[in-house]
């Protein structure tokens, strides 16, 4: 997956959440609405999560040293990991604790009609962000469903955005109800349940999103078509005998790490062996230009 398509998608996602972040507050003081100010909320949290994306993914390009051999690549699983933390606690407990303040203490609404254009017209900015994300997922995904995608992908700024930009759509459609409901029924309650609706939908993306960059965290393996590209771009080298077993590791969104044991017949000399293992890596490299680091320890191949 491409990186300039992350950042893409990051950059169009924190325009369009700075916007409606303001007019959802404004749209607050005059209505009074808990689901207007649960939204707005979580428009605040989208756009620090976006910063965070976009600081990270600079952080991450710092050459290796001495203390990071491996680079910073990953750097942009921990800031991923703080998206998940700062849209549970911020967006979904809030919105969950506003909606439930407002369910035992309602009041009647102001200027719905405000509202619900606010409302409305940040369900159109918010289409015109997940279509970005979506069309840059597109080029990345594969025959991958996007279910799949957000599962497999190691990048984590696409599958970010992605579940960011369909909970707040889904969002907005609960807020546009809560209040819709509490206007026609002059029940306030109506609303809170709407904002209470929010923070448990942000709860829910909050858990997957953790899921998924605690993983990477921890240290995923390459892709299954990755593999497989390395192991035949492997075996076709001269020198490889046999390939005895080979372990993939990333250690960083766009950088793989490869450790290959290789079977090696026995007539081969020490200077052959040296030059074959030089031939493989550049056969490796060309095939999965994502190898970063690549370790071939030669054996002698017994059955």
């Amino acid at each position: 997956m491409s990186t300039e398509g992350g950042t893409r998608a990051v950059v169009a996602a924190l325009l369009a959440n700075t916007g409606i972040a303001v007019s959802k507050f404004v749209a607050f003081a005059v209505t009074g609405s808990s689901s207007m100010l649960s939204e707005a909320i979580h428009s605040v949290a989208d756009s620090l999560n976006q910063v965070l994306l976009l600081i990270g993914g600079k952080r991450s390009t710092r050459e290796a040293d001495e203390m990071y051999q491996f680079g910073y690549g990953r750097i942009r699983y921990v800031y991923g990991f703080m998206v998940a933390i700062v849209l549970f606690i911020i967006g979904g407990l809030y919105s969950v604790y506003e909606g439930w303040h407002k369910v035992h203490e309602p009041h009647e609404m102001h200027d719905v009609g405000i509202a619900l254009g606010v409302l409305i017209v940040a369900v159109i900015l918010e289409t015109f962000s997940i279509r970005t994300a979506i069309k840059e997922a597109n080029k990345a995904k594969g025959e991958r469903t996007l279910k799949q995608f957000i599962q497999d992908a190691r990048q984590p700024e696409l599958p970010v955005i992605l579940l960011e930009d369909l909970g707040a759509l889904v969002g907005l459609l609960f807020a546009l109800f809560g209040v819709s409901m509490a206007a026609v029924t002059h029940d306030g309650r109506w609303d809170g349940l709407g904002a209470i609706a929010i923070g448990l939908l942000l709860i829910v993306i909050a858990i997957v999103l953790v899921r998924e960059m605690a993983s990477m965290l921890v240290g995923e393996s390459a892709l299954p078509e990755e593999v497989d590209a390395v192991r035949a771009a492997l075996t076709s080298a001269p020198l490889v005998d046999r390939l005895i077993h080979l372990r993939t590791l990333h250690v960083g969104p766009d950088a793989l790490l490869v450790a290959a044991k290789i079977g090696v017949t026995a007539d081969k000399t020490a200077i052959d062996i040296a030059a074959g293992i030089d031939e493989a890596e550049s056969i490796l490299r060309a095939a999965v230009p994502t190898a970063e680091y690549v370790f071939i320890e030669p054996d002698i191949y017994r059955a």
